[in-house]
């Protein structure tokens, strides 16, 4: 259930290894967020960084997950990303998904995020699973898991859809339906502090299959760390320039700061977006702007990179001026307040004293911080979007669904953002769609040892 990433690689991993395989979307198109996303995944120990001089490794990016969630992330979860990350990296590129560069963003103490232009990805995801015999239908929304036996013997063994239809499964149902970032009656319930957070995210993520597992005992996991993201555009594209807008923009990791409407920085750029999110919804109407150089725009990376800074400017999102002066102008900031905050920041850059917010490198320990002065300068105002809840029910390594005893609901997984239990009490970027590939792959795998443990108990 859900045809994004997660329920795209679930569906093809099981129709390869020879099961009938049906996958089921509630909207009238497949993509669900991954869509819309940035098509980053964290994977560690690959091709392209080796080709960098970039010295990854499973061990340094499982550290960095633990890290970035404040180990109340469940280790054997992430320890089975670590571990099979690089498989996943490997299986995309053999679909012929080709991985070319490799960026820093926040919390990864290498640059290891690997992006895919989405939609191309999941064309060729869903081109490969109907080579491989898998069925698709959109408009086929769910309502309700179907069971059969009672107690211990109870078990999925299909769905029921909105319009009433019965689909059956008995081997097993990985529900991949996304979060609930769209749902205000969820929002209210486990994350009240995001209640005015932009709605981002698919349309059609308001917590289906959460609910449905729910129903069943599943226990829920990470629900009080549901976080939004900061990089959201506060202003509107230009008329005409609507689909080259960005949906995020981070200058933050290149040496970017954040201010708020009165010029002053509230917090150390060098944290995660999550991080930076929470603090932005504090300010003067929850906006904060980032302001860079020629420096920082001369990095600007297309999509689906959230550095595409040149669409971004071309939008109208970004504001251009040849002082500092002019450009606070333009984003109705105090002159002086930023004039003297970037002051600040660089004087800590070169050495002159600490900064005021703690920074001391691009992110999570890595990288240099640079002055802001080379002229021109930007700067565009953002605010905190709910594009992703990452939090959501429990599962074990194989990606299992659990009850609220720890025990298995037979024949009932889950992967991608449905899924809590890795990202703890924050995300780690480009961590959401390899998660999806990732446990996706080992439900599917997991399910078809089962079809193929209980055929051979019935011969």
């Amino acid at each position: 259930m859900g045809a994004g990433m997660a329920g795209h690689c679930a569906a093809l991993e099981a129709a390869r290894l020879g099961a009938s395989v049906i996958l089921l979307e509630k909207m009238p198109a497949y993509g669900g967020s991954t869509a819309m996303c940035g098509g980053a995944f964290a994977f560690a120990g690959t091709r392209v960084q080796k080709e960098q001089g970039i010295a990854d490794t499973p061990e340094l990016l499982e550290q960095d997950l633990l890290t970035c969630g404040h180990h109340a992330n469940d280790p054997q979860v992430v320890h089975a990303y670590a571990e099979h990350q690089y498989d996943a990296y490997r299986w995309l590129e053999a679909l012929g998904l080709d991985f070319d560069n490799v960026t820093l963003n926040g919390g990864q103490s290498m640059p290891r995020l690997h992006s895919l232009d989405p939609k191309h990805m999941l064309h060729v995801l869903h081109q490969a699973l109907l080579d491989a015999g898998g069925k698709f239908r959109a408009n086929a929304g769910a309502r309700r898991l179907l069971t059969s036996g009672d107690g211990a013997e109870r078990r999925v063994i299909g769905v029921e859809l909105a319009s009433g239809e019965q689909v059956m499964a008995q081997h097993g149902v990985i529900i991949a339906t996304g979060g609930f970032s769209r749902s205000r009656e969820l929002v209210a319930r486990f994350a009240p502090h995001l209640a005015d957070a932009k709605p981002m995210g698919g349309e059609g993520n308001t917590g289906d299959g959460l609910r449905m597992a729910w129903a069943l005992g599943a226990d829920l996991v990470d629900m009080g760390f549901t976080k939004g993201t900061f990089g959201a555009p506060a202003t509107t594209p230009l008329p005409g320039k609507e689909k080259l807008a960005p949906y995020l923009v981070h200058t933050m990791y290149k040496g970017g700061i954040v201010v708020n409407t009165n010029g002053a920085r509230f917090v150390n750029e060098s944290l995660s977006y999550k991080v930076i999110g929470e603090e932005c919804l504090k300010q003067p109407g929850r906006v904060g702007v980032q302001v860079f150089d020629q420096r920082i725009m001369d990095q600007s990376a297309p999509f689906p990179t959230v550095d595409d800074y040149n669409s971004a400017l071309e939008a109208g999102l970004i504001k251009r001026a040849d002082s500092l002066d002019e450009l606070a102008g333009l984003l109705s900031l105090p002159p002086q307040a930023l004039a003297a905050t970037v002051a600040r920041y660089n004087a800590a850059a070169e050495g002159r004293g600490g900064d005021e917010m703690g920074r001391d490198c691009l992110t999570a320990g890595y990288g240099t911080v640079p002055t802001l002065s080379a002229a021109p300068f930007y700067g565009i105002a953002c605010t905190t979007g709910l594009n992703s809840t990452y939090c959501g029910l429990r599962t074990d390594a194989g990606a299992r669904v659990l009850d609220v005893f720890g025990q298995p609901l037979l024949g009932l997984y889950a992967t991608g953002e449905v899924m809590g239990g890795l990202h703890g009490a924050s995300y780690l970027s480009g961590s959401s769609l390899a998660k999806g590939c990732i446990f996706g792959r080992l439900a599917a795998q997991d399910a078809c040892r089962r079809i193929g443990a209980a055929v051979a108990v019935n011969a």
